[in-house]
């Protein structure tokens, strides 16, 4: 009995491996909703502004410094 309950139980586990991975890239790739996308737009703009005013002290620092 055990020489087939092994072989199935690696079978087993093999496909269910592979069905947890399927399930995590499919639930990756859903539709972005529109608050999602809202708000991703957001952090981009944050990012973004965040990015220049860092531009803009380190300038105004070295200024100092000369």
């Amino acid at each position: 009995m055990t020489p087939f309950l092994v072989p199935l139980g690696v079978c087993l586990l093999i496909v269910a491996a592979s069905t947890v991975v399927l399930v995590r890239r499919d639930r990756r790739r859903m539709a972005a909703s529109r608050d999602s996308l809202l708000i991703e737009a957001a952090a981009t703009r944050g990012v973004r502004e965040a990015r220049r005013r860092a531009h803009a002290y380190r300038n105004a620092f070295l200024r100092e410094r000369e």
